[in-house]
């Protein structure tokens, strides 16, 4: 039971601060607190945990017009984010997370501001049929994390500048643009500010849990962890992970997201492999690469080893069995 609201807003808008602050704020969550935490980046492209950054935004451009290229900690797809953009991420223990009550608090938010707006599946806000928040979901241990982007007044032409998103997925979405599937909401709420969205944010966060947020600042946080955190955000390690020179690739897109294998192989075996996806279960795609390292180059070999994977959570079992079910149709 949720017996403590805390409140915060990010100072800066330097992307790697920002994911260091959230993790710090996972990590130090009471047990019966559950924290908003709202924050701002600029110029930037944030792409899930298993994602391959130089698919999924034009590294190069992005960089040359001082543009951060970022990897979070969550799965999911790649966003671009300006400071017409406002994100949030509500962090809370296990026991306490609830998507559904989370997502009410944006809802009543936006109604606060004479929009209606509803949710569509587990990750998206919509007006009209148009997106204005994603939303990606994260576990470490007993803390848990749910943020998302709320586009207040994004720059639709950077978006779609530095994105690279793929036709297949347009097309998986029933679309042929990205700028066709998503809009602001300043399109519904002309003169919206950033300041006067966190202000309903605020107000709908007390009157969904019914208590009174503590407010907290920066100097309240441990500013030499965040800094280590953020360290690691902005290494070149973590952003861009390791670059493979694979011979094989395989590639397919389930109803539930991409998965892209890149291996290299030696003497019939898979010596070292790739293995990236847009879909909200992070923690999948490294058990794949773990099951298959070693393993012969071979369509029954593979899906053998692959179906050893067992897991509580069925979805991630399902997903397995789809994989397991392309690879066994494609020519190796």
């Amino acid at each position: 039971m949720i017996k403590k609201l805390s409140y915060i807003e990010s100072e800066n808008t330097v992307p790697y601060q920002n994911l260091a602050m959230e993790e710090y704020l996972l990590l130090h969550c009471g047990k019966e607190e559950c924290i908003l935490y709202l924050w701002q980046n600029r110029n930037t492209v944030v792409i899930g945990r298993n994602q391959n950054v130089w698919k999924e935004c034009l590294v190069s451009k992005l960089e040359e017009e001082n543009g951060y290229p970022v990897r979070r900690l969550s799965g999911g797809g790649a966003v671009y984010h300006d400071l017409g953009n406002l994100n949030f991420t509500f962090l809370v223990r296990k026991d306490n997370y609830d998507v559904d009550r989370q997502l009410s608090v944006i809802l009543e938010a936006v109604k606060k501001l004479g929009i209606h707006a509803e949710k569509s599946g587990r990750n998206d806000i919509l007006i009209d049929g148009h997106k204005f928040s994603g939303n990606a979901f994260y576990e470490q241990g007993d803390c848990c994390y749910h943020h998302g982007t709320l586009m207040v007044n994004v720059d639709m032409g950077e978006l779609s500048r530095y994105l690279t998103v793929s036709k297949e997925k347009l097309q998986s979405k029933g679309v042929d643009s990205v700028r066709a599937r998503v809009a602001n909401l300043t399109e519904y709420a002309p003169g919206l500010t950033i300041d006067k969205l966190k202000q309903k944010l605020l107000e709908a966060f007390e009157e969904v849990y019914g208590l009174e947020a503590e407010i907290l600042k920066m100097e309240d946080l441990d500013a030499g962890e965040i800094e280590e955190r953020t360290k690691h955000f902005a290494s070149w390690d973590w952003v861009f992970g390791r670059k493979l020179d694979f011979q094989y690739e395989l590639s397919n897109r389930f109803p539930w997201g991409q998965v892209t294998f890149q291996m290299k192989v030696k003497n019939g075996r898979i010596e070292d492999m790739n293995v990236y996806s847009d879909v909200m279960k992070q923690d999948l795609m490294p058990e794949i690469r773990n099951y298959l390292k070693n393993v012969r180059y071979d369509k029954k070999a593979i899906c053998t080893e692959l179906s050893l994977y067992w897991s509580e959570d069925k979805e991630m079992e399902q997903m397995m069995k789809d994989i397991i079910e392309w690879i066994g149709t494609v020519d190796l």
